[in-house]
């Protein structure tokens, strides 16, 4: 029974490589074979740059901060509201100067409800149905205001804009 043996034998050179590959079989001639290749330095480098803009983020942002701006001018007014609502709940003093400051800021604002309910009361007490009104129609005034300028001046539209560069230096 004859055998097949191979033997490969690498000699590295500087600007190649080169193999030589010797085949041997039972029969004592022998056969040579000489292959090479030329390949360049390897060099493992990857980078990769990405820049993203988004064209409408200016306009966006100017938007959502003018909403946020409309919610926090109806907040406080809603809150002058509230503290008035409480007040004349608890039946506080009138001629206290914090109650009067409190009454006098937000007479204009409650004033178009006045007249719309009566007021129930007992001893100081009184349940101003007409601040209770006023809450309720400027937190809608307010959802709407802030709604409006959003369609107005908001942009709802997004575009990312993207700029890579790759680059592979491997062989």
């Amino acid at each position: 029974m004859e055998q097949d043996r191979t033997d490969a034998i690498e000699t590295p050179h500087t600007d190649h490589e080169s193999r030589e590959v010797r085949d041997r079989e039972v029969d004592p001639a022998p056969r040579a074979t000489e292959v090479r290749h030329t390949t360049a330095p390897r060099t493992d480098v990857d980078r990769l740059d990405s820049v993203a803009y988004d064209p409408y983020e200016g306009r966006r942002l100017a938007a959502y901060r003018l909403t946020q701006f409309v919610y926090w001018i109806f907040g406080l007014v809603e809150g002058l509201i509230a503290i008035r609502l409480v007040l004349k709940a608890l039946g506080a003093n009138p001629a206290a100067g914090f109650a009067q400051f409190i009454y006098g800021v937000t007479t204009p604002v409650v004033g178009p409800f006045l007249g719309l309910f009566n007021n129930p009361s007992y001893q100081n007490s009184v349940l101003e149905l007409s601040s209770i009104i006023a809450l309720i129609v400027y937190a809608l005034v307010a959802w709407l205001v802030g709604k409006l300028v959003w369609i107005l001046a908001g942009e709802t539209r997004s575009a990312v804009r993207t700029r890579s560069t790759h680059m592979d230096s491997r062989v």
